[in-house]
């Protein structure tokens, strides 16, 4: 397992351990992304342009309500679940452009997009078995960990321009199941790993981002950041641990944009085929100017998306292990660069 981990990874993990802002060893635009970014990867990251229903692109685009990219199985079948697919998940996109697949209209259900001084984040239902998510398949937690540092999907990259110009957004968490999904990705800066924590992937969408999982309704809002999931004060909770806490509440969001529908702009529809009169991607229907202040109910259990899958049932024992790991690898493969 050591060899796996990549060297963004052992980047990450030691100045984590030191108390510093995280560093990466590569930071990507779509136009500068080489073929593939980590060892093992089983898609690709110079996707180009278009979309192609078999395409094996592994880039994701988080913009707005319009414009985002969930991880899915590249085929279907019993099992495509989210635990046996997790390392190899394409991109499925609602924008034509991108080189990836398109997610199918009338796939997504409800989409609930946010934009945060310190993440963007987009939540909602939708019918999944569409990207080839079984049905009943109560899902998973994907993020550019994973077990080996490559990632779940390994490889996995994340783009956004919400924050302005196109970049990479180096930390970020997405649960899907069959007919459920919630992706946040951070803004860069010193507690992104905090606020895009993925340490909780058996606790589910409501639990990680309290947020408006409404069907029915399309909408692009400002809103404040959340607390970070897990931390309740001075405490942390870890997974695992006997009582499990409430849910955050939900935070506020104002100027919210409603769309009464939203559709790929390519007539895409499930099984690949192509509707004869391709729609607009979406249709506003005027600005609302109402804030949310969102208390939640019933979301101190693990009401969303749940995965079997992956256990974290010692995270101080994970990291104390990592560190070991980062450690070794960078005295062994990275003589010149010191940790401490």
């Amino acid at each position: 397992m050591l060899f796996l981990l990549s060297a963004a990874a052992v980047y990450l993990l030691a100045s984590t351990v030191r108390g510093q802002s995280p560093t990466y060893s590569a930071t990507y635009l779509p136009s500068s992304v080489p073929y593939q970014t980590e060892q093992g990867q089983t898609g690709y990251n110079q996707c180009g342009s278009g979309y192609n229903q078999t395409s094996e692109c592994q880039n994701t685009f988080i913009n707005n309500v319009q414009d985002f990219c969930l991880w899915a199985p590249p085929e279907p079948g019993p099992d495509s679940v989210i635990g046996n697919t997790e390392q190899i998940e394409v991109s499925w996109c609602m924008k034509n452009g991108y080189g990836t697949r398109l997610i199918p209209d009338g796939t997504i259900t409800g989409a609930h997009f946010v934009i945060t001084p310190d993440y963007v984040q987009v939540t909602g239902t939708a019918n999944l078995t569409n990207i080839n998510i079984p049905a009943g398949d109560a899902g998973g937690e994907l993020d550019p960990h994973g077990a080996t540092g490559e990632g779940n999907p390994i490889g996995g990259v994340v783009f956004s321009s919400a924050f302005g110009d196109m970049e990479q957004l180096h930390e970020w968490t997405n649960f899907m199941g069959s007919d459920m999904f919630c992706f946040r990705a951070c803004k860069p800066a010193d507690d992104a790993p905090t606020m895009c924590n993925h340490i909780y992937d058996e606790m589910g969408c409501e639990w990680n981002m309290p947020a408006n999982y409404d069907s029915g309704t399309f909408e692009y809002c400002q809103g404040d950041s959340a607390e970070p999931m897990g931390v309740y004060g001075a405490s942390t909770f870890y997974q695992g641990e006997p009582s499990t806490p409430a849910a955050h509440p939900i935070p506020s969001s104002s100027s919210c944009t409603t769309y009464s529908t939203i559709s790929n702009g390519a007539g895409v529809l499930a099984g690949g085929s192509t509707s004869s009169t391709p729609t607009s991607s979406s249709t506003s229907s005027g600005v609302t100017s109402t804030s949310r202040s969102g208390s939640t109910t019933g979301t101190s259990s693990a009401t969303g998306i749940s995965n079997a899958a992956i256990r974290v049932a010692s995270p101080q024992g994970m990291e104390s292990a990592f560190i070991v790991i980062a450690t070794l690898l960078m005295s062994s493969s990275l003589g010149a660069v010191m940790l401490l």
